[in-house]
C-alpha cells in the first residue's frame, strides 16, 4: 500500500519498507490490554478490504492558535485509528491559499523581533505531519521526526495506543522498526530497532532510517540476546491475521488527485461523498450493492 502522493510538501515524509512476503500461518487477535497481559491472542480472520478518508487542510485553519490545530488534527488521528481507517488523504482545496498569501506580502515589509510573527504554516502540511507523529509508536519519533515547530505541541497529544504501538515487554507477533547499521557490519543481515532492549536482527540489509514491520520469530521474546524476524509488507499484519495497523498518510494535489493518485490496484471500488447539503446516509445505503 502506498501512502504518499507525487506531490513534493515540506512535511516528514514517512519512510516505510514495503515487501511481498507470505506471513507465518500463527494467527493472533488483539484483545483487551491488562496490566502484565498481552493484546494479543490466537485465531483471527485476515481482513483484505481496506478503509480511506480523504479531507482538506484547509479544515485546521479555523482554529486559532498552534495548541488549537493540533489538538485538532489529533481528534482526527483518534477517529481514524477508532475506526479502523487504513489510509488518509490530506488534499488541498485551495482554500486558504489567498489568506497565505497575504501573510506571506505582510512579512516581506516585516524585520527583526516581527519577522517570525508573520510565518504561517501549510495547513496540508501541518495535519499530515501530525497525523503521522501520531501513527507512529512512540519509541519511532525521535528517530523518524526531526525538530520541526507544527510538531511543538504534538507531544501532548493522548496516545493512540493500536496495536502497533507495541510495548518494550509485551509479546506481539508483529513490530515497527527503524533500520539501523550503527556497531554491525554484516551484510547479509540488517538491524531495526523495534523498541526491545536490543536491536532485531532482520533478514536484509536495508539502508537506515527506513520505517518497516518486522515479523517476530519469537512473539513471546523468549531465548536469545538478540532476537531475529524478517521484514514484511506493511499490510500483512492485517491481510494474514486482521490486525488494525495504523493509518498511511497521503497528499494530493486537489481533489482529483486524490483519485488519479490512488495507491491501491484498480483504485478506489466504492467513494462516498459528504456534505453539509447531502442526502441522508439512509438514502444512500439503501442503494450501495451488498459488502463483499
Amino acid at each position: 500500500m502506498g501512502h504518499h502522493s507525487k506531490k513534493r510538501k515540506n512535511h516528514h515524509r514517512d519512510s516505510h519498507y514495503s515487501a511481498d512476503h507470505s506471513a507465518r500461518d500463527d494467527t493472533y487477535n488483539s484483545s483487551e490490554t491488562t496490566q502484565g497481559q498481552t493484546r494479543f491472542t490466537a485465531a483471527s480472520k485476515g481482513r483484505k478490504y481496506t478503509v480511506s478518508i480523504a479531507l482538506p487542510g484547509s479544515i485546521i485553519d479555523n482554529a486559532q492558535t498552534a495548541e488549537l490545530r493540533t489538538y485538532l488534527a489529533g481528534q482526527i488521528g483518534r477517529a481514524a485509528a477508532v475506526f479502523n481507517v487504513d489510509e488518509i488523504v490530506v488534499y488541498d482545496d485551495h482554500q486558504g491559499h489567498a489568506k497565505h498569501a497575504s501573510y506571506s506580502n505582510r512579512q516581506d515589509k516585516m524585520s527583526g523581533v516581527f519577522e517570525s510573527a508573520a510565518q504561517q504554516t501549510d495547513p496540508n502540511a501541518f495535519l499530515a505531519r501530525v497525523l503521522q507523529y501520531l501513527e507512529a509508536p512512540q519509541y519511532l519519533r525521535k528517530d523518524l521526526f526531526p525538530i520541526h515547530r507544527d510538531l511543538k505541541y504534538a507531544g501532548l497529544l493522548n496516545p493512540l495506543d493500536c496495536p502497533h504501538h507495541v510495548r518494550a515487554d509485551e509479546p506481539s507477533p508483529y513490530r515497527e522498526g527503524v533500520t539501523v547499521t550503527k556497531g554491525y557490519t554484516d551484510s547479509h543481515q540488517g538491524w531495526a530497532n523495534c523498541g526491545l532492549r536490543n536491536y532485531v536482527r532482520v533478514d536484509r540489509m536495508l539502508k537506515p532510517g527506513i520505517r518497516v514491520t518486522v515479523q517476530m520469530d519469537d512473539p513471546f521474546l523468549r531465548g536469545a540476546k538478540h532476537l531475529s524476524g524478517k521484514v514484511v509488507a506493511r499490510r500483512v499484519p492485517r491481510e494474514q491475521d486482521g490486525f488494525y495497523w495504523g493509518y498511511q498518510v497521503r497528499v494530493a494535489d486537489s481533489l482529483s488527485t486524490v483519485f488519479s493518485e490512488c495507491p491501491f490496484k484498480g483504485g478506489y471500488d466504492v467513494t462516498i461523498g459528504t456534505s453539509e447539503r447531502g442526502s441522508s446516509i439512509d438514502t444512500v445505503t439503501e442503494s450501495l450493492p451488498n459488502f463483499e
